[in-house]
């Protein structure tokens, strides 16, 4: 892998995966990753189709625990804890709690907004009314989505718009107060007018959380991330910060990508 940028000159990090290996049974989809994430940035995962952008993303909050054979190796750190969130000893429960994710397409519960958000809430055990409601709008508000929801709290989440249940899912997983937010294209089944408010809204939110975010879209890359890794066939090929990438990138395999001349 080619860094342009070393871990000191991103300041305090809040993640990294050392040495890390993922395999959905025989089949290896991560190999030897190396990835240093920094503390409120940005930090875009870019690469073609397949490459294991998003194998990688579900690695920090331990989605692929969820299904049978999988099986990781090596370490992804959580710091200032220097707890390594992979470890057999963690709970992956826990880890989803620190560690939220909104997926590519909205996917709200079939509940009313109000209980969208206070999901999570009530799987940590808050069950004073007051406390989840003032919790329930800090989180909507977080999400720019106060506004528009704060008469309709009691009705189905599925009657709010594509863009409205995407800001939900973003609440939903605010609300318990993550330090790491995972998006994986979180844009990709937006309209245009939808896809600028999440993008501000994802700007907004790295002055509260760590954000990691997979995209397809490199122009997306290039206007909400601080930091970008392009990945290609199950390795980092090349990370630096943003700028770097997309202007003067050191490998020629990542300008290919770029400039549209991959494969």
């Amino acid at each position: 892998m080619s860094e342009n940028i070393t871990a000191n000159a991103m300041g305090l990090l809040k993640s990294e995966a050392k040495s890390l290996n993922f395999y959905y049974g025989e089949y290896q989809a991560l190999k030897n990753i190396n990835l240093a994430v920094a503390e409120k940035r940005i930090t875009a995962l870019i690469g073609p189709s397949g490459c294991g952008k998003s194998t990688f993303l579900r690695c920090f909050n331990r989605m692929h625990d969820l299904y049978p054979g999988n099986r990781y190796d090596g370490e992804i750190m959580l710091y200032p804890d220097d707890v390594n969130i992979l470890h057999a000893k963690i709970d992956p429960i826990e880890v989803r709690m620190r560690i939220g994710m909104v997926f590519q397409k909205p996917n709200p519960f079939p509940k009313t907004v109000y209980e969208n958000v206070a999901y999570g809430l009530r799987v940590r055990g808050i069950s004073n009314r007051r406390k989840l409601d003032e919790k329930v709008e800090k989180a909507l508000r977080g999400a720019a989505l106060w506004n528009e929801v704060k008469d309709r709290l009691t009705s189905l989440a599925f009657n709010l718009s594509g863009g409205q249940q995407q800001r939900l899912c973003i609440a939903r997983a605010l609300a318990t107060d993550p330090e790491m937010m995972l998006f994986d294209e979180p844009t990709s089944a937006l309209d245009p007018i939808a896809t600028a408010s999440i993008e501000e809204l994802i700007a907004q939110l790295k002055e509260q959380v760590t954000i990691l975010i997979v995209t397809h879209n490199m122009q997306q890359a290039a206007r909400v991330s601080d930091y970008t890794a392009f990945m290609h066939m199950g390795e980092v090929v090349e990370f630096s910060d943003t700028n770097t990438i997309f202007t003067n990138p050191a490998q020629k395999r990542t300008e290919d990508y770029i400039t549209g001349r991959y494969g």
